[in-house]
């Protein structure tokens, strides 16, 4: 039941944004060309950003595998205070954290970390202790105002973080992400991140019977960019139930019970509009991966999606990839609050 209600609070979130500010008065090819102009530009300025390249730290560091181990729970009120980068203030018997890193410098209600950014973004530093990073400034900043993580040896999990991130006290966004998982195989998860440009990228999905799968892209409360899959099955197996693809105010939609795909602009069903839906014989269906989008307008052109979108495309793969990975809370902020519980306990 749980993982309905999560997967139902990620969809409104999204659906809540407000419909995209295209002009109304274009036609269907102006509105997919303007939005595009939109969602390239929204890519561009997200690629260039410091919230980027935090979230795009992955396992090509060294990493410990200190998670396997842990079957405990974690309320933010058990590791709250101000800390600080602070390695060798005492040595521990704990296998997954042999030095004690940060020490405790005040209290608050939130847990707020002080390390170097070198720790951030290159995690091997964070794990793998080098007595020489003792000397670096502590110029990187993490505030997470909620966290808990529950675990219990039937698999079953749940999780909540909301966090802010400041490098040399300037502001690069906010992750706020949370899950609940049934035996290891069920559940549900939503992770969103707010770059301080006012773009904001989220994905979330649902396992079980039916499947569903959501990436968006909003600016402030205006919705650029929104896919949503539902299907049966895994793998190469699985079959499609639902897609809905939302650029702008267009709406492009394929499922059982329709006949055809069917475009919508502003609400409004283009009837003489011709769609076609490319996978590239590709089981990930969406444009983030292999899936296509090719579009006759009324005026005899065609256009590709991969084409109108081609300089986003990238970004967007990759902000897909780490937002379903989530390597970035695993490997540090869960490092950072586990090595702080067992080393204050």
């Amino acid at each position: 039941m749980r993982k309905n209600i999560i997967i139902t609070a990620v969809i409104l979130a999204v659906t809540g944004w407000q419909c995209s500010k295209v002009d109304q008065s274009l036609s269907l090819k102006e509105s997919i060309e303007q939005s595009a102009v939109r969602i390239n530009t929204a890519f561009d300025e997200i690629a260039a950003s410091e919230g980027y390249r935090m979230l795009s730290v992955t396992g090509d560091d060294a990493k410990s595998d200190f998670e396997e181990g842990f079957r405990d729970s974690i309320d933010l009120d058990l590791i709250a205070g101000i800390y600080d980068y602070k390695p060798g203030t005492g040595q521990t018997n704990n296998f997954y954290f042999p030095v004690r890193l940060f020490r405790k410098t005040g209290t608050s209600d939130e847990l707020i970390v002080n390390l170097p950014e070198k720790l951030v973004f290159h995690p091997r530093y964070l794990h793998f202790f080098n007595r020489a990073d003792s000397a670096l400034k502590n110029n990187f900043k993490i505030v997470a105002t909620d966290y808990h993580f529950y675990y219990n040896w039937w698999n079953n999990s749940d999780y909540k973080l909301d966090a802010d991130f400041l490098l040399d006290s300037k502001e690069i966004g906010n992750l706020s992400m949370f899950s609940s998982w049934e035996s290891g195989a069920e559940g549900s998860h939503s992770r969103n991140y707010t770059f301080p440009e006012g773009y904001t990228v989220i994905r979330g999905s649902e396992t079980g019977d039916t499947s569903k799968l959501v990436f968006a892209l909003a600016q402030d409360n205006d919705t650029l960019l929104m896919e949503t899959l539902m299907f049966y099955g895994e793998g190469f197996s699985r079959k499609e139930k639902l897609y809905i693809l939302s650029i702008g105010n267009v709406d492009i939609m394929r499922g059982t019970a329709f006949d055809s795909i069917q475009v919508f602009l502003d609400g409004v069903l283009q009837e003489t509009a011709g769609v076609k839906i490319i996978d590239d014989q590709d089981y990930n269906a969406s444009i983030c991966h292999k899936r296509d989008i090719q579009l006759t307008f009324d005026d005899g052109t065609v256009a590709k999606l991969s084409e109108l979108i081609s300089p986003a495309r990238e970004t967007m793969r990759s902000l897909s990839k780490v937002l379903g990975d989530m390597y970035f809370s695993k490997q540090i902020i869960d490092y950072i609050a586990f090595s702080i519980y067992y080393n204050n306990r």
